[in-house]
């Protein structure tokens, strides 16, 4: 890395007194990013390798050598793990479906115990479960095999689950779209109602998959005041900054132009000042990614399109992104 692009070091070391500074990992950035991960970061997240189809494809068939692999990664770091994920209706395989609610119980009992009993005490947290909350309509909940196949207490029977696997974990219900007025009141009912009944639901994760232009700063804040106000703790667990505005299709450029990342490294900075406000609530902060060279936003929502939503470029150069986050915070002595 040239001096004109050096990066101020340590991003989790600026961050020390607010919030942990995480990102996610795959088996192939764990050692093409180990650098910036080891120099930027204290918590990563397998962005696949925890998921139930990657984890136990087959019954009973537990495939750890990734997740080893990175918990090692992290442990010899001292860098945190967050577990990611549990109970999810996509990346699961149909097996896991098939039967009655007895069958469907005893395998998310099984899958739960063996997962997070390996990592009990090195995974500090969890996303227990994911996504369950619907986008629109009147229901609370999204239709999903689980729901179908078990019942609406399949939440609660996961969290119960995961916190008998390990009581000092801390264990978070993670959704996006999280800030949209008329989900976050199906999340804060959902989380509220569940911890009314004694389920052990610790956090709230805010993916924070956002974009340029949205959402405004006005309801990111009234989104992490309505979830703090059940007296959970909130990580922002995923985020990205798109610098396109939605389905529009690929432009075709090969780098973004500079007024675009300009764009982003404001965006970038009123996003982490927010945050900064809230740091008596907010413990982490995970970026969906490391570098611009590896994001899932290439291939979503316009496969193939180029994306450059994160804080180092595709040669792995802070942009002007990370020295909005690194200002004015100064790093821990």
């Amino acid at each position: 890395m040239d001096e004109a692009h050096a990066a101020p070091a340590g991003l989790w070391k600026r961050y020390a007194g607010h919030f942990r500074i995480g990102a996610a990992v795959n088996r192939r950035t764990l050692d093409s990013h180990a650098r910036l991960l080891a120099e930027h970061f204290n918590s990563i997240t397998a962005e696949n390798e925890m998921k139930w189809g990657s984890i136990e494809p087959n019954p009973d068939d537990f495939r750890f050598e990734v997740p080893d692999r990175m918990a090692a990664f992290a442990t010899a770091r001292g860098i945190g793990i967050r577990g990611h994920t549990l109970v999810w209706h996509n990346q699961t395989p149909a097996w896991v479906f098939s039967g009655g609610r007895m069958e469907l119980a005893e395998r998310m009992r099984r899958h739960i115990q063996a997962v997070v009993g390996r990592y009990r005490g090195r995974i500090y947290c969890w996303d227990v479960v994911n996504e369950a909350v619907a986008d629109a309509g009147g229901d609370r909940l999204r239709a999903s095999p689980w729901l179908e196949g078990m019942g609406e207490d399949y939440i609660a029977h996961a969290f119960q689950l995961a916190h008998g696997a390990d009581p000092d974990a801390t264990l978070f219900y993670n959704d996006y779209n999280e800030t949209d007025p008329g989900k976050r009141a199906k999340i804060h009912g959902l989380v509220g109602d569940l911890r009314r009944e004694g389920v052990p639901v610790h956090g709230i994760g805010l993916q924070g998959h956002w974009r340029l232009d949205a959402p405004s700063a006005r309801d990111i804040r009234a989104s992490l005041d309505l979830y703090a106000s059940l007296g959970v703790r909130l990580q922002v667990t995923e985020l990205d900054v798109s610098v396109h505005a939605g389905r529009e299709p690929a432009a075709g450029a090969a780098e973004p132009a500079p007024e675009l990342l300009e764009r982003q490294a404001e965006r970038y900075a009123e996003i982490f000042a927010i945050f900064r406000e809230y740091r008596a609530v907010i413990d982490a902060v995970t970026l969906w990614g490391i570098a611009d060279d590896a994001t899932w936003l290439d291939n979503f929502p316009v496969r193939g399109r180029k994306d450059w939503p994160l804080l180092f470029d595709t040669h792995h150069r802070p942009k002007p992104a990370f020295a909005a986050v690194a200002r004015g915070v100064e790093p821990a002595r």
